[in-house]
């Protein structure tokens, strides 16, 4: 036990460059608090002891500002930063090494019983504000954005963005910060491509009424169709039929 009691607190140092003390860490980490706490609420849930379990996990929350489930399965080293708002549910599975920020919440999206929370992997990152959703699962060392929506499972490695969170890159190599200002925008690199695109059109369409001498158009006729494609058609010789 207290060989697990000193392996968070060096957790806390390894991922928070804000400790200064160990008394300090002991003192103000709420994450810390709500770890041990699930520890124990966890142990009572396990051997049925489950009023007594929400209880404590309750009483946590009211001072901690974070909601774990006393069923939620969490492995070593895993560490809360600032914690504020963190909600994980009954079914949630969480791996050793996994980092997360406030207000990152682990939900489920079924009223049924069994498996309906997210599984995280070893080495997985959460940005602040993320929503897991789902019997999910997360794979090792994956990133999730801040403010991320993730309704699908993710492969190992790859950093997920957006609303709904979609996979941005693949990375190869971790690292335990997740610099929210350098994370790939997918949609902004959707659009562009097609602004880049848009241009190579107008680019071409250019080079063609130069080379013809037509000014390509469209003329919208009475009938309120298209009818200028028709000529430029004609004029180039392009026939119909």
């Amino acid at each position: 036990m207290f060989r697990t009691l000193r392996e968070d607190i060096a957790t806390v140092f390894a991922k928070d460059p804000a400790a200064r003390s160990t008394l300090e860490v002991l003192l103000a980490y709420p994450g810390l608090h709500a770890l041990w706490s699930h520890r124990l609420a966890h142990w009572l849930w396990r051997h049925r002891v489950r009023l007594l379990a929400r209880l404590l996990s309750q009483v946590s929350r009211l001072f901690t500002n974070i909601e774990i489930h006393p069923g939620a399965t969490i492995g070593r080293r895993f560490f809360i930063d600032h914690g504020a708002g963190v909600v994980i549910g009954e079914t949630s599975e969480i791996g050793d090494d996994v980092l997360m920020y406030q207000g990152a919440v682990l939900g489920g999206t079924t009223l049924k019983k069994g498996k309906r929370h997210p599984t995280l992997g070893s080495g997985v990152v959460v940005g602040a504000g993320a929503i897991l959703l789902g019997a999910i699962t997360i794979g090792d060392r994956a990133r999730i954005g801040a403010g991320s929506v993730v309704i699908r499972s993710v492969p190992s490695e790859a950093t997920v963005v957006g609303v709904p969170g979609r996979v941005a890159t693949d990375l190869r190599g971790h690292a335990l910060d997740l610099e929210h200002g350098n994370l790939p925008d997918p949609v902004a690199e959707a659009l562009r491509v097609m602004m880049y695109e848009q241009q190579e059109l107008r680019d071409r369409l250019r080079r063609l009424e130069d080379a013809t001498g037509v000014n390509v158009g469209t003329h919208v006729g009475e009938n309120g169709v298209t009818d200028r494609g028709d000529e430029i058609g004609d004029d180039l010789g392009w026939g119909g039929g």
